[in-house]
């Protein structure tokens, strides 16, 4: 099962979701997000927000078509975002998608990436990445990976989520490295790019951003 999360980031930042509808995708609203599902004539399973983010003509428009919509107050401890991915989780999912993420508030950025750690923190199997128009971003935690030329996303950067990441090996890409230890702030893995149709990347200890993207 894999389910597709949308919230209410800029429209322009979206890939094309008809590309993610695959027979068995269950989708989720998040906040505005779900205006924007059903513009796109997408019917969420179930929606999460404050809706404070959408007009009155919109929230009944929004109300009148989707079944399960979880309302909450604006003052709560966690985001509309965080509240579906720990609902999506609590599905055990193979795969969770989320959309809308990026763009416009810098704050709400931060926070969808940092919340890309939850399931690597509490142990789940499910695989969480973040994707928009440019980007499709995840997180690793130490070991050794392989990973595919993409033609349309041809470079891949590893950014240290943790103080440290020790040990870090490309192998086939066009900066290759051996054995390195990065740190937070540490520029040496921006913008890399995959020589062959496939390559490895490893590490031992720390966490990992890695980001496929394109101009």
């Amino acid at each position: 099962m894999v389910i597709n999360i949308l919230a209410g980031g800029p429209v322009e930042l979206l890939p094309d979701l008809t590309e993610f509808e695959a027979e068995n995708a269950i989708w989720v609203g998040v906040d505005r997000g779900v205006f924007q599902l059903l513009k796109r004539n997408i019917k969420p399973a179930i929606a999460f927000g404050d809706f404070d983010s959408v007009s009155h003509e919109e929230l009944h428009f929004i109300e009148s078509r989707v079944t399960e919509l979880k309302r909450f107050k604006p003052e709560k401890d966690e985001t509309d975002m965080e509240l579906a991915l720990n609902w999506a989780l609590d599905q055990e999912p193979r795969t969770i998608r989320l959309f809308g993420a990026t763009g416009g508030r810098l704050d709400h950025l931060f926070a969808n990436v940092h919340l890309l750690h939850n399931p690597l923190k509490e142990k789940y199997s499910t695989d969480v990445c973040l994707i928009d128009r440019n980007n499709i971003v995840f997180l690793k935690e130490p070991g050794s990976y392989k990973i595919a030329r993409m033609k349309d996303k041809k470079y891949v950067s590893f950014v240290p989520l943790t103080l440290n990441v020790r040990d870090i090996t490309l192998e086939g890409f066009k900066f290759p490295l051996k054995n390195r230890h990065i740190s937070l702030g540490s520029t040496l893995c921006i913008s890399n790019e995959l020589i062959n149709d496939y390559g490895t990347f490893s590490f031992s200890e720390g966490i990992l951003i890695v980001i496929r993207s394109h101009d």
